[in-house]
C-alpha cells in the first residue's frame, strides 16, 4: 500500500480510490460467496431466504416482462394516482399559421327583420369574430419549364434563358420532390411504398424505386455538409453518445448498429456494420474532451486508448436499474431513488439560458452550477455511496438491486465528474432523445434494403435532426443546402447559416 499522505497529486490520488473500490467490491463478493459456503459445510443445504428472495423476484421481474408494459415511471400513491379532471386547455396560438378572413353575409331574401319586416342592412364594421384551423391538401402538378432562345440579327449567336436547378441532369422530379420524400421517411417516419400509396391517391403515379432514386441523390450532393456537421460535433468540448440496432436486407436481414453523437445544437449518425471496439474508434477516433454514455464497456476500453477522452457516465441509467429492482426491493431501492431524484432537483434549480445568450450569462450560470454542485450536491453522491456500501453486503450479487449496485460503483467516477467539471449533466438523455427519430423510423420502414441505403439514411437523419436541435426548419434548411450545393458542387451549409 503507498504512503497516501505522500502523495498530492490529485489524478494519481483519483486512481488510487478507484483501485480502492473495486479491491472492496471483489471482497465483498467473496464474504457472501463464503457465507454460502458456511451454511452448506453446516448442513444446511435448503435455500437460504436470500435465495428464495432471489427466485421470488426473478418470477415477479417475468411476470412483469410478459405482462406489464414497458415503462421507467415509479408507482405513485393511492392519493396521487388519480390526477385531477382536466377541464381543456383552450384554442392554442397560430403565430406560424398565415390568416385568411372570410366574411360571411345574409343571402338578399334573408335580410328582413322578423319584429317590423323592414329591410336588414350592415350594421357598420360590426360581426362576431371565431378562428378556424383548417387543412389545404397536399397536391403535385407537373410544371412545364419553357426556356426562351435569343438570337442577335446577325445570326452568330443563340442564347437559352436557363431553367430551374436540377436534382438529376435531365431529371423529371425538382428539387423540392426529393426535399418533400426525405422529409416524410426521415421525419415523418413514411416508408417509401406508403408514400407511394399516398401519391397515387393524389393523381401522381409514381414507384418507390423512383423515391429512393432521388434520396440517393439528394444525399450525394448533400454529402459535404454532412461531413462537415460530423466534424462539428466531433469538434465540440463534450459530447453524449448512444447506439441502437440497425436492419440491414441486402443479404438477408442482418443487424447492423446506428451510432449517433450528439451535442446541444446538433446530431452525427453513423451506421455500421458492428458494435465494437473498431466501429467505436471509426466514429470516436480521434475525439478529444468529454464523453458522456452509458455504462457499454466498448466506451470505457476506448477512453484507457485514448488519453485525450474524459468518461463520463449516466445516473439515468443508473435510476433505471433501480426502477427495474424496485418492485423486488422497494425499501432499499426507494432509498437510492430519492437520493438520485434529490441530485436531479439540485439541477432545476439552476436556471436553463434561452438560445443567443450572452457569454457574460452563460459564464454566471456555470459558477451557480458549481456552486450548487459542491454544496447540495456532494453530500447527496456521498450518502448514496455510504447507502450503497452498506448495503451490497446484504443482497445477493446477483439479485437485481445488488446488480444495480454493482452497476453503480462500477461507474462511479464517471458518474461523479459532475462534481468537479460544471460543464457535465447528470445523464446522456441527449443522445437517447436524438436517437429517437431514427428508432421510430426503424420500426415503421424497418432499417435500410443496402449498404448505400444505410449511408443515405445517416446523411438525411444527421441534416434533419441537427436542424431541429439548432432550432431552424429542416425542411427549409434541407432544401436550401440542396441548392446550394447543386448551384455550386460541394458547398457546406451548416444550420447556422440560416439563422
Amino acid at each position: 500500500m503507498p504512503n497516501l499522505a505522500a502523495i498530492h497529486d490529485p489524478e494519481t490520488l483519483r486512481q488510487i480510490a478507484t483501485l480502492l473500490e473495486k479491491t472492496v467490491l471483489t471482497q465483498q463478493r467473496a464474504i457472501a460467496e463464503l457465507k454460502a459456503e458456511v451454511s452448506r459445510l453446516r448442513g444446511e443445504t435448503g435455500p437460504t431466504q436470500l435465495e428464495l428472495d432471489l427466485l421470488k423476484e426473478q418470477l415477479e421481474r417475468l411476470k412483469k416482462k410478459v405482462f406489464a408494459p414497458s415503462s421507467e415511471k415509479r408507482p405513485q400513491p393511492a392519493e396521487a394516482a388519480t390526477p385531477a379532471r382536466r377541464t381543456g386547455h383552450g384554442p392554442r396560438p397560430q403565430p406560424l399559421l398565415p390568416v385568411v378572413t372570410v366574411t360571411h353575409t345574409l343571402p338578399e331574401q334573408r335580410r328582413i327583420c322578423p319584429v317590423c319586416s323592414g329591410q336588414l342592412v350592415p350594421w357598420g364594421e360590426q360581426a362576431e369574430v371565431s378562428d378556424e384551423v383548417t387543412v389545404l391538401e397536399v397536391s403535385y402538378e407537373v410544371v412545364t419549364h419553357r426556356r426562351q432562345k435569343y438570337r442577335c440579327s446577325c445570326n452568330a449567336a443563340v442564347v437559352t434563358a436557363p431553367g430551374p436547378v436540377k436534382l438529376i441532369p435531365g431529371g423529371h422530379y425538382s428539387v423540392e420532390f426529393a426535399v418533400h420524400v426525405a422529409e416524410a421517411k426521415y421525419l415523418d417516419h413514411m416508408p417509401l411504398e406508403r408514400q407511394v400509396r399516398s401519391m397515387g391517391r393524389r393523381g401522381l403515379e409514381v414507384d418507390s424505386q423512383t423515391l429512393y432514386d432521388q434520396l440517393k441523390a439528394l444525399s450525394e450532393h448533400l454529402e459535404p455538409t454532412y461531413e462537415a456537421l460530423c466534424r462539428k460535433v466531433l469538434s465540440s468540448e463534450i459530447v453524449f453518445t448512444d447506439e441502437t440496432h440497425w436492419r440491414q436486407m441486402e443479404d438477408g436481414s442482418k443487424r447492423w448498429w446506428a451510432w449517433c453523437v450528439a451535442t446541444d445544437d446538433a446530431a452525427a449518425y453513423w451506421i455500421r456494420e458492428q458494435r465494437s471496439r473498431e466501429a467505436a474508434e471509426g466514429v470516436l477516433g480521434g475525439y478529444a474532451g468529454v464523453l458522456m454514455s452509458d455504462g457499454y464497456a466498448v466506451y470505457a476500453s476506448l477512453a484507457r486508448g485514448s488519453p485525450e477522452i474524459v468518461p463520463v457516465h449516466c445516473w439515468a441509467h443508473v435510476r433505471r436499474k433501480f426502477v427495474e429492482a424496485e418492485v423486488s426491493f422497494p425499501t432499499e431501492c426507494g432509498r437510492a431513488l430519492e437520493l438520485i431524484g434529490a441530485l436531479y432537483e439540485v439541477e432545476r434549480a439552476i436556471p436553463r439560458l434561452p438560445r443567443g445568450a450572452p457569454e457574460e450569462a452563460r459564464l454566471d450560470v456555470v459558477a451557480l452550477r458549481r456552486r450548487l454542485r459542491q454544496e447540495r450536491s456532494r453530500p447527496i453522491v456521498d450518502e448514496l455511496r455510504e447507502w450503497a456500501y452498506a448495503t451490497r453486503p446484504a443482497v445477493l450479487p446477483q439479485s437485481s438491486v445488488g446488480k444495480a449496485i454493482d452497476y453503480m460503483l462500477s461507474l462511479w467516477p464517471g458518474l461523479t465528474r459532475f462534481l468537479v467539471d460544471p460543464r457535465v449533466p447528470l445523464d446522456n438523455n441527449a443522445a437517447e432523445r436524438a436517437l429517437r427519430g431514427l428508432v421510430v423510423g426503424r420500426k415503421n420502414h424497418y432499417g435500410s434494403h443496402s449498404k448505400q441505403g444505410a449511408r443515405v439514411a445517416a446523411i438525411l437523419y444527421t441534416l434533419f435532426e441537427s436542424a431541429k436541435l439548432a432550432g431552424v426548419d429542416p425542411r427549409a434548411y434541407v432544401l436550401e443546402a440542396a441548392r446550394r450545393a447543386i448551384a455550386t458542387p460541394g458547398t457546406v451549409t451548416l444550420p447556422a447559416h440560416l439563422t
